[in-house]
């Protein structure tokens, strides 16, 4: 029986979810990073006499560096693995991140995010490629959502702290100077508890490294069974997967490029929506002549439904088809925007905007489990960081688009240019993706699906 079987048969254990709460914490620090900017933008306009077009700088610097980092860090992954390029992700984050809270001027902050950025880029290409692989099928759409939603409450938790400390000056030291150190600190704390992560099996195995792959897996096997779980009597046998370098460019190729290409579309598009509303959220409320204090305050409760979001994909992912929970999830996004770009009181814009980040993380998780099942081991992480790539690259440019329009032309133009990519990701998704839900990876990925199935019995004393 090969790993990929063995690996798919096991219940998922303690073992499991210590592994899962690892990633998921470093995933927190990376979100934080990621919306931190966007919840001290008015903040660093002030500090730093900033323009529009200097704020878009900030802004974009983390996501120009992402893009790097996912095309950098995810070929590393599949060449040296999974748990080295984990090392690299936290390690820049957390020195670059430290840096920039003693910024002195606005190039410092700029170069300190794009490097941090670098770190960051990587960190979820190899975490949904990672999960992907040690996780069983059937439960594969549930605990990924699960690491998400732990993930997630950095959203909030960065908000809320931003609206106690954006005005005041522990020690002397201005407000948002402690937010970077915070996510600093947290980062370098989960960098020494990744150091304990085992490698994944798959990966090893499709490098040729049977031996360890097979110490892994034994591993997780009998930490399932110190839980009560025995090997079933009757197993199939299915042929292993090929091992030894695999050209990443086959993802440009068929029959994966059709796949290649959807999912670019997706993570062009859907980033819009997704981190131009984390980046103009607050700039929308003081535009129409809000406080900053109070559009921090309201923004922080939208930004509950970041993990409420996840938490509901967790409902939901195993249960529908996942092109159409993402499909579905694009065009609510649309619709809610569109909503919160137009809301004049406070109830509204809170309402609007929890809503809106609820079906956001919904769509995000739901994004995560898809790419993860479009590609073969060898390749998927080479593969998830080149899109990952192309929506940071979007994602940077956002600003430099959105902060002029809403200075020019108001929120309603923002929220409609957003709502038309978020419809066109939605039309491609549905009419051309491709079903996952309830399938192994070997199932769904050419180059890891076996060549033959062969019942095979245990074998009993005579």
């Amino acid at each position: 029986m090969t790993i990929a079987a063995r690996l798919n048969r096991l219940p998922v254990t303690r073992r499991h979810k210590k592994i899962i709460a690892i990633i998921a914490l470093g995933n927190f620090f990376e979100i934080y990073e990621l919306f931190l900017a966007g919840v001290l933008a008015a903040t660093l306009m002030t500090k730093f006499a900033l323009t529009g077009f200097d704020l878009s700088l900030v802004l974009a610097s983390a996501f120009v560096g992402a893009f790097v980092g996912a095309v950098l860090i995810g070929r590393i992954a599949d060449r040296l693995g999974r748990r080295r390029a984990y090392m690299i992700t936290l390690g820049l984050y957390s020195v670059f991140t430290l840096l920039a809270a003693f910024s002195t001027d606005l190039w410092m902050l700029v170069l300190c995010r794009f490097i941090a950025g670098v770190g960051l880029g990587g960190e979820l290409p190899v975490t949904d490629s990672f999960l992907g692989d040690i996780l069983p099928s059937k439960r594969r759409g549930y605990f990924v959502a699960w690491a998400f939603t732990l993930s997630y409450t950095a959203v909030p938790v960065v908000g809320f702290i931003g609206m106690i400390v954006v005005d005041a000056s522990p020690l002397g030291i201005d407000g948002w100077r402690w937010m970077f150190a915070l996510g600093a600190l947290g980062a370098l704390i989960t960098f020494i508890l990744r150091r304990h992560l085992p490698e994944s099996p798959r990966w090893l195995e499709s490098v040729g490294r049977t031996d360890e792959a097979e110490a892994v897996t034994r591993e997780l096997e009998d930490a399932a069974r110190t839980e009560g779980w025995a090997a079933p009597a009757e197993d199939e046998a299915i042929s292993p997967v090929s091992t030894g370098p695999v050209n990443a460019s086959a993802m440009l190729r068929k029959p994966l490029l059709r796949r290649t290409i959807t999912m670019a579309i997706v993570w062009i598009l859907a980033v819009i929506g997704y981190h131009g509303f984390s980046s103009v959220a607050t700039l929308v409320l003081t535009g129409k002549g809000i406080s900053v204090t109070n559009s921090l305050l309201y923004v922080s409760l939208a930004f509950v439904g970041y993990p409420v979001g996840s938490l509901l994909s967790m409902l939901v992912m195993d249960r529908f088809e996942r092109k159409w929970l993402l499909g579905g999830s694009l065009v609510a996004m649309a619709a809610l925007g569109l909503a919160y770009g137009n809301a004049v009181t406070p109830v509204w814009i809170v309402l609007w905007g929890f809503t809106f980040t609820v079906i956001a993380n919904l769509m995000s998780n739901v994004t995560h489990v898809y790419q993860l099942e479009q590609y073969p081991t060898a390749i998927r992480t080479t593969a998830t960081g080149r899109l990952y790539s192309l929506g940071r690259l979007s994602t940077a440019a956002a600003p430099l688009y959105l902060i002029p329009m809403l200075e020019h032309s108001g929120a309603g133009a923002v929220f409609t240019l957003v709502a038309a990519a978020l419809a066109v990701a939605a039309v491609v998704t549905v009419g051309f993706g491709v079903a996952t839900t309830g399938r192994t990876l070997e199932e769904i990925s050419p180059g890891d699906a076996p060549t033959a199935v062969i019942p095979q019995r245990a074998r009993t004393a005579p």
